[in-house]
């Protein structure tokens, strides 16, 4: 039985909202513009013409997954960030809009020709975006999944800086040897869920996104802390440690700040006005 594309979209917005997904009916619309690989305008204008059986039953498959509580960037394979597209898969977390914010902070002190960290690098945004954004730049990207690392190195092929990036899978800097990489800025979004917090996180998050990369156990700021203890070797003199905190971590990241070894230039709030990015230069 043939059916139109804005019957297909009216009946999938219907299942997805009765399954509690938000914006149900822009969801159906990105699902059906994915397999179609077509725009939000092409689904308008031709709202009545009839979808081939191919791609209504992928399309079917696709709202049932979503609706299942899926997230819609592991359906379609990518998502967004800085302006770029990038490979996604349950070995990585969904790049958030905040994090585009430790990207701003990160080139902003990222100095002429520096040699950058980046630990937890996941799906590699964050260090293949500023090398994008800074042609003179190199960096090291630092996973302890080799799944991840695997995800990273094809975002960084598909987006042609794979000549100035090398991966490690490494747990924190455990895999680094100090004697041959020092860096002018490190920059991390650690997981920094706490376990007690799991639960309450919504299910695309809790149920689909990997749980290395969101917690660290009992304790939200242990690889914060990690991070602060031991970046200081791998880092110049003058150097810059960037990285994203949890939205009520402001108070105990301050405090575990040693300001014999750094100096804490700010934290800068997100959108919502969160504390959410911790500047530090070594001292």
């Amino acid at each position: 039985m043939s059916i139109s594309i804005a019957e297909a979209l009216r009946v999938a917005s219907q299942i997805l909202d009765r399954s509690g997904v938000p914006e149900a009916r822009r969801e159906a619309g990105s699902l059906l513009s994915f397999i179609l690989g077509k725009n939000r305008t092409f689904l308008i204008s031709h709202a009545e013409d009839q979808l081939e059986d191919a791609s209504l039953s992928t399309f079917r498959d696709s709202v049932e997954r979503r609706a299942a509580g899926e997230p819609l960037q592991y359906i379609t394979g990518v998502q967004d960030f800085f302006g770029r597209e990038f490979r996604v898969t349950p070995d990585v977390l969904i790049p958030r809009p905040e994090t585009e914010l430790l990207v701003d902070a990160a080139l902003e002190f990222a100095g002429p020709s520096p040699f950058i960290c980046d630990v937890g690098t996941g799906s590699g945004c964050i260090a293949i975006t500023l090398l994008r954004e800074h042609i003179e730049a190199r960096a090291v990207a630092l996973d302890i999944s080799p799944a991840a690392i695997e995800v990273a190195k094809v975002n960084a092929n598909n987006l042609s800086v794979s000549d100035r990036l090398t991966f490690l899978v490494s747990d924190c800097f455990d895999a680094v040897d100090q004697s041959n990489y020092q860096f002018d800025l490190v920059v991390s979004n650690p997981p920094y869920v706490s376990e007690a917090m799991i639960e309450g996180l919504q299910r695309e998050v809790r149920d689909h996104e990997p749980l290395v990369a969101l917690s660290p156990g009992a304790d939200g700021i242990s690889i914060i802390r990690r991070l602060l203890h031991e970046t200081r070797a791998f880092l110049k003199h003058d150097g810059y440690l960037i990285m994203e905190i949890g939205f009520d971590q402001g108070d105990a990241a301050t405090a575990l700040v040693d300001r014999g070894i750094w100096k804490l230039l700010e934290i800068r709030p997100d959108l919502q006005c969160i504390p959410r990015i911790v500047v530090l230069q070594k001292i």
